[in-house]
């Protein structure tokens, strides 16, 4: 840590302007790239199950924002979706998903993101995601609020789990554990205004922070969907952690974001699911 005027201050809080120009020039660029190709003929591939695809836009995205952090912070390092980790050892490192959405965009279905986070020592520091289509731009920074578009942005004042409206997706494993996800789809189908499931990741969190929707679950999200859109949940003044209230961790397994007020009714629910699932030990 550095001091100043006896206070700590991090080694990263000078640079935050900086590194977020970057990763908001860096995504819109990408975001221009995919709406471009958005209407036309894709290469769509399959990666590890008929539902987990990748296009040759996904690889063009990923190759434009790795190599110009590359070069711009070759201090750095970068974790992308469609790319392994690169960069030297840092304590830096860079969470980029260069079409958040990939099976809305293979149908042109027109939700679906870049989404770029900046962590320091695995702590989220920066948060962009950005919809081309919408041309809307969610930002953070650590202790500096959240915007979308420049405005500020704050979660909703939702007071309760029977006033809101949920999102929430299903993992790549889905059609051999159905049962297990839909059980917690069900447990909140029945407690709530409504639920989404839009297929975008780094959109529900930005959602969330916007106060679109009052929470969003999911299992088993990479860090390159989450880490953007979690910094910006928090600087709107929500909540992030685990189905059990701990702290959000991006390499586990459980997702929860809510406006904080809901949070603990959120718990209480999926904890309930997980205590009467025959699969809770294999989750």
């Amino acid at each position: 840590m550095q001091q100043r005027d006896g206070m700590q201050i991090a080694p990263w809080h000078n640079d935050l302007d900086h590194y977020l120009d970057i990763a908001q020039d860096l995504a819109q660029q990408a975001g221009a790239l995919i709406k471009d190709q958005w209407l036309t003929t894709k290469t769509v591939e399959i990666k590890t199950d008929i539902v987990d695809l990748v296009t040759n836009v996904d690889k063009a995205a990923d190759t434009l924002i790795t190599e110009a952090l590359h070069t711009r912070l070759p201090d750095h390092q970068v974790l992308a979706e469609e790319s392994a980790l690169s960069g030297p050892d840092s304590p830096y490192r860079w969470y980029i998903d260069p079409l958040d959405g990939t099976t809305n965009f293979a149908h042109t279905f027109p939700h679906f993101a870049v989404s770029v986070g900046l962590t320091y020592e695995s702590q989220p520091i920066v948060g962009v995601v950005y919809d081309p289509i919408r041309n809307e731009l969610f930002c953070a920074r650590r202790g500096r609020g959240a915007s979308l578009n420049g405005s500020p942005i704050q979660v909703s004042s939702t007071p309760s789990l029977d006033r809101s409206m949920l999102l929430t997706g299903f993992p790549y494993d889905r059609r051999q554990r159905s049962h297990f996800y839909l059980s917690f789809y069900q447990a909140f189908m029945l407690r709530t205004q409504g639920i989404r499931r839009s297929g975008s990741a780094a959109l529900d969190l930005c959602y969330t922070a916007c106060g679109r929707a009052d929470g969003f679950w999911e299992w088993r999200l990479y860090p390159w969907d989450s880490a953007a859109g979690a910094l910006i949940v928090e600087e709107a003044g929500g909540r992030m952690s685990d189905f059990g209230g701990q702290t959000f961790d991006l390499t586990g397994d459980q997702l929860l974001a809510s406006n904080g007020k809901i949070h603990q009714a959120l718990i209480e629910v999926l904890q309930h699911v997980l205590s009467t699932s025959s699969e809770r030990s294999g989750a």
